[in-house]
C-alpha cells in the first residue's frame, strides 16, 4: 500500500527534533467525553535506520490515563502529505492494532472534524497532511500504556540530496523524547544540514549518527533535513517556496563531493600579524601559535608571505616563499621571535600585504589580525579602506579583530568586497582556535569566483549573500534568494552555478520546481539575511531613507526586527510610531572612527550572524534570538507581548494578535472560527493555518485586505466572495 505521506521526512525530522516544543508525534482522543482528566502522552522515543534510499522508523510513545474512569480512544499520527509511504505496523504493548492509513485528501475531513469537535485551531494546520489512525484498547485510570508505530519510507529527492520533513506538534500536549538516527554507507553522503534546527553529526566507521546539537535551543515547528550525496565535484540541492500571488523564494545548498579532494587548487597566502604593544602577553602568545598553525597547514604546492607590523612594517622575506617543509620550519622560527612593541600602522601593513600579486591560477588569501586602532601613518579608517580596496587585486581577505578596541568599520570594509569574512575574538576567547577554524576551512579550495544564474525566462535576484564566497571542501555553502518567471516555452527551468578551478571554468545546474506551503522557513531565513545585510550597510555607509524603508518593510512583512526598527513594536499608536520612525531616520550615524568598543563589536557580530543565518534557531530579532524575544519583551516595560508565527510578527493589541504589517487603511474581513467560512478560507489559503491558531483573535495583514478570525464574524460566503477576498489579500 502506498499513501502520500512524507514519512521518512517526518521520521528523520521527527527523529532530529528532540526538543519538547517541536512536538509532532501521535495523540489519543477519547471515544467518549471524559468528566475530567485526559489521556496524555508522557514520553516518546524515535529510532531511524537509513539504508540507501529507504528509512525504517520506529516510534514508541507512552500514554497515561489521567482521568477517573477506564477509557479507550482513537490514536492519531500525522505524516507529511506529499511523501510516499510503503508499509506500517502499530502495536499497543504486545497486541497489534488494526489501523488505517490515509493520504492528504482522505485525511482532510478527519482533521476538520477533529478541529470542530475539540475547538482547537492549532490542529487546522494538519489539513493537507496524511494520517495514520487506530482505535486503542481501554486504558485504566492512572495506567500507562505504550504505543509502537513502525513504518518504512522512501526518501524524497531535492537535487543532489535526500530531503526530509517532519511535522511539528501544532500546539498539542508536550512530552520529552529521545532520538537516534543511524545512516549506513556514510561514504555516500556529505554532512547532513538542517535549515530549521541546529544538528550534530558524528561518523563511526561506515555510519553517520544525527542528533540535535549540544545546547541547541528547544525550537518548535516543522523540521527539515537535507542529506547531500557525496559524488562529483559539487552537489547542488535546491528547495523552493512559492507563495500564491508572489515571486518565489529558494534555498540552494552547495556541497563539495569526494572528487573535490582529487585535484587541489594552489594557494598563495599572506599572513599579517599586529605586534604592537597592546598585543603583549597572552594575546601575543596565542597569535604566534595561531600563525604557526596556519603556515603549518600549507602544502608544498602553496606559497606564503609573512608580514608583522607595529609602528613600522617588516616581512619574513622579499617576494613569495614556497611552502616546503624547511621553509615552513624556518618561518615558524621567525614567528616565534616576534615581540610586541610600538604603535599600529595598519595602512602600511595592508600596502605590504598586497605588494606581491597572487599567481593567476592560485587562490590568493590575506589573513589580517589586529587588536587596535590605527595610530601610526594614515589613521582615517575611510581612506585606509579605500586605498586597500584599490590595491587588493585578486586577494580574498579574512580579518580577525582581537578584543574590543578594534575599529569594526575598518575591518568590515576590508572584507566587504573581498569574498572574505571578519571574525571578532572577544576578550577571553581563544585566538588560536578562531584561526585554526579558518585554516581548516581554506585548506582545500574547490571553486572560486562563483556566480549564480537561471535558464532563459527565469530571473533570480536579491541573493543572500549578495556576493558569493569561494567554496571549500568540507564546508557547505547555503544561498537564499528570490526568483520569478515561467521559463521559455517548453523548456525546463534550471539554476546554474559557475566558478573557476585551476584556471578552468566549471558549471553545475539543478532543476527549479515550484513548491507551495511546506518550506516557509526559506522566506524567514532570506529575510533575516537581508536584514543583517541592510543593517551592516547602514553601519558602513550611513542611514538613508531608502535603507531604513527597506528594513521597515522587512520588519512589517517578516517580523525581522533590528536596532533600527524595534520602534515598530514599542508603540501601538500609528501617529506616535511615525514620530519614532522620523527620529530613527534623523538619528546621526556614528562616525567611522567611533565604531570601536564593546558595543560596536557586539553590533557587528550580531549583524554578521544574521547575514550568515543557516537555520531558524540562528535568526536574531532586535539583538536576541527569536526564542528570547518574549523574555526581552517582559524585561522592557511598555512593550506589548509579541509572537512570530508563520513568518509574520504579531503584537498583542486590543485583545487581538495583530499582524505588524496591518495598516489602518486596509479593509478587514472578520471570520468566525470553526465555521464553514473558516474552513473554506483555510482550504483556499492554507498558509494562514499557523496564524489561525492564535487565540482568542488574530488579525492577518494582506496586500489590499486583512483577515480577522474572531467570534461573531462571518460564518458563510456568498458566491464569489471568498475568491475576491483571496485576490485582494494576495494582490
Amino acid at each position: 500500500m502506498q499513501v502520500l505521506i512524507r514519512a521518512f521526512a517526518l521520521a528523520t525530522l521527527l527523529a532530529i527534533t528532540v526538543s519538547p516544543n517541536a512536538r509532532g508525534q501521535g495523540w489519543i482522543d477519547p471515544i467518549r467525553p471524559v468528566p475530567q482528566g485526559r489521556i496524555e502522552r508522557i514520553r516518546s522515543t524515535v529510532q531511524v535506520s537509513v539504508s540507501g534510499r529507504v528509512a525504517r522508523v520506529t516510534v514508541e510513545e507512552w500514554f497515561r490515563n489521567n482521568g477517573p474512569v477506564m477509557d479507550e480512544g482513537m490514536y492519531h499520527f500525522p505524516l507529511p502529505g506529499e511523501a510516499v509511504f510503503a508499509s506500517y505496523s502499530l502495536w499497543q504493548g504486545d497486541q497489534e492494532l488494526r489501523g488505517e492509513a490515509m493520504d492528504a485528501g482522505q485525511a482532510r475531513s478527519i482533521y476538520e472534524a477533529i478541529v470542530r469537535q475539540k475547538r482547537d485551531p492549532a490542529l487546522i494546520e494538519l489539513a493537507g497532511q496524511g494520517l495514520i489512525r487506530a482505535r486503542v484498547f481501554p486504558i485504566n485510570p492512572g495506567e500507562t500504556r505504550k504505543i509502537t508505530l513502525k513504518y518504512t519510507q522512501m526518501m524524497d529527492r531535492a537535487g543532489d540530496a535526500w530531503r526530509f520533513r517532519y511535522l511539528g506538534d501544532r500546539g498539542r500536549q508536550t512530552a520529552p523524547r529521545s532520538f537516534r538516527m543511524d545512516i549506513d554507507s556514510a561514504g555516500r553522503f556529505g554532512d547532513p544540514y538542517s535549515p530549521t534546527h541546529q544538528v550534530q553529526t558524528s561518523r563511526t566507521g561506515n555510519h553517520i549518527n544525527v542528533t540535535l546539537a549540544d545546547g541547541a535551543p528547544s525550537g518548535g515547528g516543522d523540521f527539515e533535513l537535507l542529506l547531500p550525496l557525496a559524488r562529483g565535484l559539487v552537489g547542488m540541492s535546491l528547495v523552493t517556496q512559492h507563495p500564491a500571488g508572489e515571486d518565489g523564494y529558494f534555498m540552494l545548498l552547495l556541497a563539495p563531493g569526494v572528487a573535490a579532494q582529487a585535484e587541489v587548487l594552489r594557494r598563495d597566502v599572506v599572513a599579517v600579524i599586529d605586534v604592537s604593544g597592546s598585543m603583549s602577553g597572552e594575546k601575543m602568545a596565542q597569535a604566534k601559535l595561531a600563525l604557526t598553525q596556519l603556515i603549518g597547514s600549507l602544502r608544498e604546492s602553496d606559497r606564503f608571505r609573512l608580514v608583522a607590523f607595529s609602528g613600522g612594517v617588516r616581512r619574513y622575506a622579499s617576494g613569495w616563499t614556497t611552502a616546503s617543509a624547511a621553509n615552513r620550519s624556518d618561518a615558524g622560527n621567525w614567528i616565534r621571535s616576534l615581540e610586541a612593541e610600538g604603535g599600529t600602522n595598519i595602512a602600511g601593513a595592508l600596502a605590504e600585504a598586497y605588494a606581491e600579486a597572487p599567481d593567476a591560477e592560485a587562490l590568493g588569501v590575506v589573513v589580517f589580525l589586529t587588536d587596535g586602532l590605527p595610530s601610526v601613518g594614515e589613521s582615517d579608517p575611510e581612506r585606509i579602506a579605500e586605498r586597500a580596496e584599490q590595491g587588493r587585486g585578486r586577494f580574498r581577505v579574512f580579518a580577525f579583530g582581537v578584543g574590543d578596541d578594534v575599529n569594526t568599520y575598518l575591518l568590515d570594509r576590508l572584507t566587504e568586497r573581498a569574498r572574505g569574512t571578519t571574525e571578532y575574538v572577544r576578550p577571553g576567547e581563544n585566538i588560536e582556535r578562531a584561526m585554526g577554524a579558518l585554516s581548516a576551512k581554506v585548506a582545500t579550495p574547490v571553486l572560486t569566483d562563483l556566480a549564480l544564474s537561471a535558464s532563459p525566462g527565469v530571473e533570480v535576484y536579491d541573493l543572500q549573500p549578495g556576493s558569493l564566497p569561494d567554496l571549500f571542501a568540507g564546508d557547505e555553502m547555503v544561498v537564499f534568494g528570490r526568483y520569478r518567471g515561467a521559463g521559455s516555452a517548453g523548456g525546463e527551468r534550471t539554476v546554474s552555478v559557475r566558478g573557476r578551478r585551476n584556471g578552468r571554468d566549471e558549471s553545475f545546474q539543478t532543476m527549479l520546481v515550484d513548491r507551495e506551503g511546506d518550506a516557509r522557513y526559506i522566506e524567514q531565513l532570506w529575510a533575516a539575511r537581508k536584514a543583517g545585510a541592510l543593517s551592516r550597510e547602514i553601519r558602513l555607509r550611513g542611514q538613508t531613507k531608502e535603507l531604513l524603508d527597506a528594513l521597515k518593510q522587512l520588519a512589517l512583512r517578516y517580523g525581522i526586527l533590528t536596532e533600527y526598527t524595534s520602534y515598530l513594536v514599542q508603540e501601538p499608536n500609528m501617529a506616535v510610531r511615525r514620530g519614532l520612525e522620523e527620529r530613527a531616520l534623523n538619528a546621526p550615524a556614528p562616525a567611522p572612527r567611533d565604531q570601536a568598543g564593546s558595543g560596536a563589536v557586539a553590533q557587528a557580530s550580531r549583524q554578521d550572524s544574521m547575514r550568515g543565518a543557516v537555520n531558524l534557531e540562528a535568526v536574531v530579532v532586535d539583538g536576541v534570538s527569536a526564542r528570547e524575544l518574549d523574555d526581552v519583551r517582559r524585561a522592557r516595560s511598555g512593550i506589548n507581548p509579541t509572537q512570530r508565527v508563520g513568518g509574520r510578527l504579531f503584537i498583542w493589541r486590543d485583545s487581538t494578535w495583530t499582524d505588524l504589517g496591518h495598516g489602518d487603511s486596509l479593509r478587514v474581513v472578520t471570520v468566525a472560527p470553526y465555521s464553514d467560512a473558516y474552513f473554506a478560507l483555510l482550504r483556499a489559503m492554507p498558509d494562514l493555518g499557523q496564524a489561525a491558531a492564535l487565540e482568542p483573535a488574530v488579525l492577518v495583514a494582506g496586500r489590499r485586505a486583512s483577515i480577522k478570525i474572531e467570534a461573531g464574524g462571518k460564518t458563510a460566503w456568498r458566491p464569489g466572495e471568498l475568491d475576491a477576498l483571496v485576490r485582494d489579500f494576495r494582490s
